[in-house]
């Protein structure tokens, strides 16, 4: 068992460790306390850690008295190491996939991008498609409008329109999102 002053690791938050905590009196918690919640001034409870050769970590330095728990220090990065881990397997990277339309795309050309669109909104990707007008065909603007407008009605049942078409520049754009899988 050392003393460190306070533990760091790269990409964990620090916490108190045996002689760097402040606080007189600690809430113990843990699984190798017999009762639960104790509340103990703090040289009992590095006595207390030191018997059982582990550390005493301060969990939560805000609450009144502060948490603590008996464990290796190893061990309890570790164990909050492999938790961050975890939770970033959860979240869900959603990214926007592009689709691109001139203003007089053919059929065939449209159920292409479209067969495109069901794969990517069903892989929970976002889909932005654009109409690009070139030189003049930006007098067919009505057109562009349509096409992006069928395309969204098309997709109905994989995403929800997020966003009307909107002109810049030479583009019309729209966004669509998948829809939640129940």
């Amino acid at each position: 068992m050392e003393d460190n002053i306070i533990a760091k690791s790269n990409e964990q938050p620090t916490h108190r460790i045996n002689g760097a905590i402040k606080a007189e009196t600690l809430r113990l918690v843990g699984d190798n306390i017999e009762e639960n919640n104790l509340v103990l001034s703090r040289r009992d409870a590095l006595k207390m850690a030191d018997e059982m050769g582990l550390d005493l970590v301060e969990i939560s330095p805000d609450a009144k008295p502060p948490v603590c728990k008996i464990i290796d220090y190893q061990k309890f990065l570790y164990q909050m190491k492999k938790r961050l881990k975890e939770q970033k397997a959860k979240t869900q990277k959603s990214q926007v996939k592009e689709i691109r339309f001139g203003p007089q795309t053919d059929d065939h050309d449209f159920e292409f991008k479209y067969n495109h669109a069901v794969k990517f909104l069903s892989d929970g990707d976002k889909v932005r498609a654009y109409v690009f007008f070139r030189g003049r065909q930006i007098l067919f603007k009505e057109q562009g409008e349509e096409l992006l407008m069928k395309f969204a009605s098309r997709l109905e049942e994989y995403g929800k329109l997020d966003q009307k078409p909107i002109l810049e520049g030479k583009k019309m754009t729209i966004l669509i999102s998948p829809v939640k899988k129940k």
